[in-house]
């Protein structure tokens, strides 16, 4: 699951965003890998999905759906959101709103990095009613 990156300004909010990474703005999905027990699976979103991840000053949001317009077995919808602090490039996203209600109410730290349009994130994923621990890595393009 997962989530974006953007404009031109550093955040400076209510939370501790002090960064002067362009992270504000709209970011599409490219592709998401995930490690879990040393096993590594690469997703690329254009294949089957289209998401989503927007931030601004002092909230993120994200939404990934199927292209099959939930007609098939490939159905899938998946939103959230919350406030994110940034300092440097340790990105920590404060899940306050999920479609997926286990994963509500936690924290999940990112490195970023942004390289010209290029947003990506990789940090720990951790949900102990989920049952999820692995390594996440995102990334994203900065949508004009």
């Amino acid at each position: 699951m997962a989530c974006i990156a953007m404009a031109l300004m550093s955040c400076n909010s209510t939370g501790n965003n002090d960064s002067k990474l362009p992270i504000i703005g709209t970011w599409e999905y490219l592709t998401s890998t995930t490690i879990e027990n040393g096993d590594s699976v690469h997703f690329e979103y254009s294949n089957s999905q289209k998401g989503i991840k927007i931030i601004n000053a002092t909230h993120f949001s994200f939404l990934i759906h199927d292209l099959s317009k939930g007609k098939d077995t490939t159905a899938n919808f998946v939103s959230g959101g919350g406030r994110y602090d940034l300092s440097d490039n340790l990105y920590v996203e404060h899940l306050e709103y999920c479609s997926d209600r286990e994963w509500e109410n936690n924290d999940f730290k990112f490195t970023i990095d942004i390289q010209n349009d290029t947003l990506t994130q990789k940090g720990v994923e951790m949900v102990e009613g989920a049952k999820v621990d692995r390594v996440i890595i995102e990334k994203y393009v900065r949508v004009r």
